[in-house]
């Protein structure tokens, strides 16, 4: 038997015919999207995709909104080390820009390889084989799950530290913040990327004023807020180890969560989509460079000691800019955009799992995007399991940041791997440089998460080491399932030509009515044979009706001969079903249609008020038979008032 192409690993399914796009797996060429003469055609659809502004809008929350606990994670290790400790924090800093700025290099070059998105799970997949990128796959699905529900939380403590009446009601407030998120979101990225650019600019007009304030002052302009609590800075220390500053720079390393971002939701970009994501991924790269190195010099200027129940933002703030309205701007700048950093979940982790949908690896449900280029179903399931993850940790931030950042690092080791890789089979101009340059942040970034997993092991990040590879056999249990569909179906091989044969059409009916007459209508229309049939009782209360029947079906007289099926059990699916597979037995040549008629209300409320007997027949006839089903959808107009 001759075989056809299969589309994109999903033969089931048509290529798309809106664009006029011939798309591709990533790593090969590029779309072609073009008219007849060479030219790029418009896209219909460009409104709901982003520009760069927005994607940075919509896809950094959670890099920036790092700001506000990735530095605090390198004081809190340093100060186990005393005040000379702390004098590493600089140090320590610089090392995390510099990687910083090799990942954003390394993935400008994954955005320009990749323009499908995926990041590091299509690198793996060009380079590193199918398991190895549905690791990085399963790392980035939990990385992102646990995002949103450590950003919600995260920005629900910093309310409920200001208003600690609100702190028993806090679970119900993060499923009200995470309801908000979800459904901004279901309206598009667009949506949501214009709905988060004014909290977004003021986050970082906050930050950058106050790191510039601060840089010209020579004293801390007020410690308010750090007065009366107690430090949590170690006595007698004055030595500080390479281990020590290891841990310090695999914790504060949990500021470079979300820079991988931009690069798994490439297409939600407006053409030319992978110059646009490119700027954002700059842009997002400077602009948290500049915050993180700005708030360490701060630390070090200030002489700052971490204290309990303050956070060293907050110090930095009251010591930049005083104890005033500029402070609770601050604040309160950092609480919102804490709560929104869960946005970049929703912009990367839809689009990842549209992709895994295509290859097989998830149900083709989450590859379907609405009208507003949404990837609904995962939008769905991604606010589903972070709600399960807020009731279970009771909305405490503590509980679930041992579980943060790791995959991540697993994420960027496996794509700076992968990108080595690439620069050796391409050879391109500079090649070794480049290679070179992920080498050495794969290393970075694999050290990383060896500390962090190691360091926080016993704290529940042995969760995380559990679950990733049990993900991975989900998705290839999905994967072998739609490979038994796929044969069963002889996808991918050239059919047989069709043949007709004889047709016979049975309707299920109770009673006389113009649905029935519709029914009929149709079922003469589709077969060649048409049997009305009506499932009877011998109950006394019951023959009334079906003598009334008999009657009337005689009295009309419509050419359709109606067969009584009686039913000793009072169910009304399996008699029709059992009639159905024994015509199956007697005519294998036959093709057997059951058209079930039913009746559509006027009113979404008045569905309440059907029998479901349609729902029930076929319920019965998809589960006994192969027959085919077809329901008649009969509308119910509604009534004109005069």
């Amino acid at each position: 038997m001759s075989m056809v192409s299969q589309p994109d690993g999903r033969p089931e399914e048509p290529p798309d015919t809106v664009t006029g796009a011939v798309t591709t797996r990533p790593g090969g060429p590029r779309e072609a999207a073009t008219g007849a003469e060479g030219t790029q055609a418009p896209e219909p659809d460009a409104r709901h995709r982003l520009t760069s502004l927005q994607g940075l809008a919509a896809l950094s929350l959670d890099a920036m909104a790092s700001v506000a606990y990735g530095p605090e994670s390198i004081v809190l290790v340093l100060a186990a080390a005393g005040g000379y400790g702390l004098g590493f924090t600089l140090p320590v800093t610089l090392a995390i820009a510099a990687l910083l700025a090799v990942l954003v290099a390394s993935y400008r070059q994954v955005i320009a390889a990749y323009p499908h998105g995926g990041g590091s799970y299509a690198v793996a997949q060009a380079h590193l084989g199918r398991r190895t990128a549905l690791v990085a796959a399963a790392s980035l699905i939990l990385d992102y799950v646990l995002n949103v529900a450590v950003s919600v939380t995260a920005g629900v403590a910093a309310l409920t530290s200001a208003f600690p009446a609100l702190y028993e009601d806090r679970v119900w407030i993060c499923l009200a913040v995470l309801v908000l998120i979800t459904g901004i979101n279901l309206r598009g990225i667009v949506d949501s990327a214009k709905a988060f650019i004014a909290p977004t600019a003021v986050f970082i007009g906050a930050i950058l004023a106050m790191v510039v304030v601060g840089l010209l002052r020579d004293a801390p302009a007020s410690t308010v807020t750090a007065d009366g609590h107690a430090s949590v800075l170690a006595d007698n220390a004055t030595t500080v180890g390479a281990l020590l500053l290891l841990k310090a720079f695999a914790s504060g390393c949990s500021a470079l969560t979300g820079v991988e971002a931009v690069a798994n939701a490439v297409p939600s970009f407006r053409a030319p989509a992978a110059k646009r994501a490119q700027r954002t991924e700059v842009a997002l790269g400077a602009l948290l460079g500049l915050m993180l190195v700005g708030l360490s010099v701060l630390i070090g200027r200030f002489h700052l000691q971490p204290v309990e129940g303050v956070t060293v933002l907050a110090q930095l703030a009251d010591a930049s800019l005083g104890h005033n309205w500029a402070f609770y701007v601050v604040q309160f700048a950092t609480m919102v955009l804490l709560a929104l950093a869960a946005n970049t979940s929703f912009g990367g982790l839809p689009v990842l799992m549209g992709l895994l949908a295509r290859d097989n690896f998830l149900p083709h449900v989450f590859g379907l995007k609405a009208d507003r280029q949404v990837h609904r179903h995962g939008v769905l399931a991604l606010a589903a399991v972070a709600a399960a993850l807020l009731v279970l940790s009771g909305g405490d931030v503590n509980t679930l940041v041992p579980l943060f950042a790791i995959g991540v690092f697993v994420g960027f080791t496996i794509c700076q791997v992968g990108m080595v890789r690439h620069w050796r089979l391409a050879r391109s101009p500079g090649w070794r440089g480049k290679a070179l340059l992920n080498g050495f942040g794969a290393l970075l970034t694999g050290v990383s998460a060896v500390v962090v997993t190691a360091t926080k092991f016993t704290e529940g990040a042995w969760l995380i080491v559990v679950a990733l590879p049990l993900l991975v056999l989900a998705f290839e249990a999905v994967h072998r399932a739609y490979g038994r569909i796929g044969e069963r179906l002889g996808l991918g091989r050239v059919p047989e030509p069709p043949r007709r044969a004889h047709s016979l059409v049975i309707v299920p009916v109770s009673h006389l009515s113009r649905l029935t007459c519709e029914a009929l209508n149709a079922a003469v229309s589709l077969g060649d044979e048409v049997v009305a049939v009506t499932v009877t009782y011998g109950t006394p209360e019951d023959r009334p009706a079906a003598e009334a029947l008999r009657r009337d079906w005689e009295l009309w007289n419509p050419g359709v001969e109606l067969l009584e099926l009686p039913s000793a059990t009072r169910s009304l699916g399996r008699p029709i079903a059992d009639y159905v597979t024994d015509l199956t037995a007697q005519r294998p040549r036959t093709r057997i249609t059951v058209l079930i008629p039913e009746a559509e209300p006027a009113h979404l409320w008045q569905r309440l008020l059907q029998n479901q007997r349609g729902a029930v027949v076929a319920h019965a006839i998809r589960r006994d038979t192969d027959a085919v089903i077809c329901r008649l959808r009969f509308r119910l107009e509604a009534a004109v008032r005069v």
